[in-house]
């Protein structure tokens, strides 16, 4: 077992979204660790928030077991460009979509521009996520609320209804929730807000689409580190980041990639309307 690093952590504030590779220590991603096994040969896959953290981990996972990939993100191009570069390393292909998903045409436009390139979507992640800390609701603007909503499932529910025509029986959802769906951190509560009504969508969702062959699971990730840390957590907590699972450190998003690619493949087709911890040790209800 790899020895991954553990807090005290550097300050390192940045802006949102956040860029990978500013970050102390490097997020883990694979890039030198992941071995694909052709669990995913031949599949289409599209990653929203697939830049960085986890979304990287998992295209880059997702090409070594020989999908290719569609990467949507806000503006992070050079982390984007990174990623792609190490998906087109495992001699798979890549499309990168950049855009705001808060907005209904964009959420449209990544699905139309995936089929057009590839034909289908086989495995539809949604991993975009928006979260702020405060520690007083009267610091959360109304701007602020709407946008956290629209961006963590108000798209995914627009991405799902326009990708479903191009995703046949056999196809997989793969919904990235978080244990703050059912241990919300009240300094979160926008973002845990949505993450818990993902894990609603999701089951909900796997109930309907289940007639049509079509899988829909979540993954609630415990701390992972990743852009969104530094870039919204005041720097004392980002410093001691992790600390509070039993494992005493953050996971890294090669850490959490496995169960995406267990999900997507056929080895999972009686697996749906489920939400799988990576979490450290504490538990998930």
């Amino acid at each position: 077992m790899r020895d991954y690093p553990t807090p005290p952590f550097p300050a390192q504030p940045q802006d949102v979204p956040g860029e990978q590779q500013k970050m102390q220590p490097l997020p883990d991603c694979g890039e030198h660790s992941y071995k694909g096994n052709g669990r995913l040969q031949g599949k289409i896959a599209l990653i929203t928030g697939g830049d960085s953290g986890i979304g990287r981990a998992v295209a880059i996972a997702y090409a070594r077991e020989g999908a290719d990939v569609a990467i949507a993100y806000l503006n992070e191009h050079e982390d984007a460009q990174e990623t792609a570069r190490w998906v087109e390393q495992a001699g798979r292909q890549c499309l990168l979509l950049p855009g705001d998903l808060a907005h209904k045409a964009v959420c449209y436009e990544i699905v139309d521009k995936t089929v057009e390139k590839f034909g289908r979507i086989d495995i539809l992640i949604n991993n975009a996520a928006f979260q702020m800390s405060h520690e007083n609701l009267e610091d959360i603007t109304d701007d602020e609320w709407v946008m956290t909503f629209d961006v963590n499932i108000t798209a995914m529910f627009r991405i799902c209804q326009r990708a479903l025509p191009s995703m046949a029986k056999g196809s997989s959802i793969i919904n990235t929730s978080s244990i703050n769906s059912d241990s919300p951190k009240p300094t979160l509560l926008p973002y845990a807000t949505t993450k818990g009504a993902i894990a609603n969508f999701t089951a909900g969702l796997a109930q309907m689409l289940g007639s049509k062959g079509i899988r829909v699971n979540s993954v609630a990730p415990g701390p992972i580190w990743t852009p969104l840390i530094p870039a919204t957590m005041p720097v004392e907590e980002v410093s001691e980041f992790g600390t509070q699972t039993p494992m005493g450190r953050p996971g890294q998003p090669v850490e959490v990639a496995p169960i995406y690619v267990l999900l997507g493949s056929d080895e999972a087709s009686y697996i749906s309307g489920s939400r799988y911890g990576v979490t450290g040790g504490k538990p998930i209800l």
